[in-house]
């Protein structure tokens, strides 16, 4: 009989085939549960609902250091995110440049999430704009009395101010009580107002693929958890989900191979998926820990930095050590 689990996860191109059965994980009968991110992220941190879902990369991280970890994760990565695109400023604010922002109002819906984190370390990497250097204010972005899935604590030198259960930080980026805004969303006032909510940088696909070329770094958001207890009762389910959910995003890059007709509703996709293999090479978008070392060590150095990890934890931290190592004949 093989054992039940649920998924949950967003619906998304490398999974679909995990979705529709036309792959299916060894030994499980999966109840793939197709929510958006947001949802997933905040059931399963507080409540624990699902065996396994998508989960952001920094909310497992921190969840790592409590003393009975309830998650442990595999290396498979459905979201990844250049965001230079998502840092907003209001028109006047007077932030040109990053350099600006210091001194600052800075809006983010939860200082813990994993796009803030790689924002801000790569404005302190790149800028020299380090956490310290502004004032953090945290809320709903679109919805006032939003909840924080994870409490934190965080050196006093970094400034976390709430903003309350009547604001939203999408009104207050427009409005100019915030300078400016980090998250991964794009605020609604950002399309309503543009003449008052704008991006820091405008030409971000230039900036994302100077930032790729010079790191080599296409940043990871999210990772797939598995409760502990499921785990630990059946530690076969991390080596079954990995490989099933590898098999997945396969499928997903056989259908970007095709130019007969196109599968999604781009005009130049095929000119889309030979610039990402000429940036990035042919499998842009890799799963295990050997092909992420070096993403996943500068996004724990970032969370260590950022008063989010009590110790720098090390990339074979975070994974099932059953998905380490695979045999060969």
């Amino acid at each position: 009989m093989k054992l039940r689990l649920t998924f949950a996860c967003w619906d998304y191109d490398r999974t679909r085939a995990l979705a529709d059965g036309t792959v299916r994980a060894e030994g499980i009968d999966l109840t793939y549960l197709n929510l958006p991110v947001e949802e997933t992220f905040f059931r399963m941190m507080r409540g624990q609902e699902f065996d396994a879902s998508e989960m952001s990369l920094s909310s497992y991280t921190a969840s790592l250091h409590s003393p009975n970890p309830k998650f442990i994760a595999i290396p498979v990565f459905p979201s990844r995110f250049f965001r230079h695109s998502c840092i907003f400023i209001n028109a006047k604010s007077g932030i040109r440049k990053p350099e600006d922002l210091k001194g600052k109002r800075v809006g983010v819906p939860e200082y813990q999430m994993t796009a803030p984190v790689w924002i801000s370390g790569i404005l302190s990497d790149d800028h020299g704009v380090k956490v310290t250097d502004y004032e953090h204010h945290w809320g709903g972005e679109e919805e006032p009395g939003r909840i924080d899935k994870l409490k934190i604590e965080v050196p006093p030198s970094i400034r976390i101010k709430p903003i309350g259960d009547t604001k939203t930080l999408s009104a207050m980026i427009a409005s100019g009580e915030l300078d400016a805004m980090v998250t991964a969303r794009a605020p609604s006032t950002f399309y309503e107002h543009p003449e008052k909510v704008q991006r820091l940088f405008p030409d971000y696909v230039a900036a994302e693929k100077d930032y790729y070329r010079r790191t080599k770094i296409f940043p990871i958001m999210h990772t797939v958890v598995i409760r502990r207890d499921v785990y630990e009762k059946n530690p076969w389910v991390a080596q079954a989900l990995y490989k099933a959910l590898v098999a997945s995003k396969a499928k997903a890059m056989e259908m970007y191979n095709q130019t007969a007709a196109m599968a999604v509703m781009l005009p130049w996709l095929v000119a889309h998926v030979e610039e990402a293999r000429r940036e990035l090479g042919d499998d842009w978008w890799p799963y295990g820990l050997d092909a992420n070392r070096h993403v996943l060590d500068t996004f724990l150095r970032y969370h260590h930095e950022q008063g989010l990890s009590k110790r720098r934890l090390k990339p074979e931290d975070l994974f099932a050590k059953e998905t380490l190592e695979s045999f060969k004949v």
